[in-house]
């Protein structure tokens, strides 16, 4: 059994389909439990929710989810074919009842430091939206 501490990291290609959401949110859900960190679960999925509901609907391209944990932190982030930078978030007081727009205020508000930097991958121009939990 491999310890906690040791570092990994995991890719899954994303096709443009809104059932890549469910599929990531249980392939994160799988990782999380095989390397013994089912507490950071809860969080880790809504985040990956966010971020991938933001790529396939946006991006209308292909996308691939990271999964890396390294120093007792865990990294989710989610490359996309649109070099734009993502919306900045909102106000989530203010978004509550808004259907939109909300998706960077949640993970705003649940990782413990997020962010995004333009990326190239397999030779299309994009970005990497990523954010991060402390394993402890």
């Amino acid at each position: 059994m491999p310890e906690t501490d040791d570092p990994w990291e995991y890719t899954l290609y994303i096709p443009t389909d809104p059932r890549a959401v469910t599929v990531c949110r249980r392939t994160l859900r799988l990782i999380l439990d095989l390397h013994h960190l089912p507490h950071l679960t809860e969080t880790a999925e809504l985040l990956v929710s966010e971020l991938v509901s933001n790529a396939v609907q946006h991006a209308q391209g292909p996308a691939a989810l990271r999964v890396r944990y390294r120093d007792r932190v865990l990294q989710v982030g989610v490359w996309d074919g649109d070099p734009r930078p993502p919306e900045p978030p909102g106000d989530f007081g203010k978004l509550v009842d808004s259907e939109r727009g909300r998706g960077f205020a949640i993970v705003r508000a649940c990782a413990d430091t997020w962010g995004w930097q333009p990326l190239a991958r397999l030779g299309r121009r994009g970005k990497l939206v990523w954010c991060e939990l402390g394993a402890a």
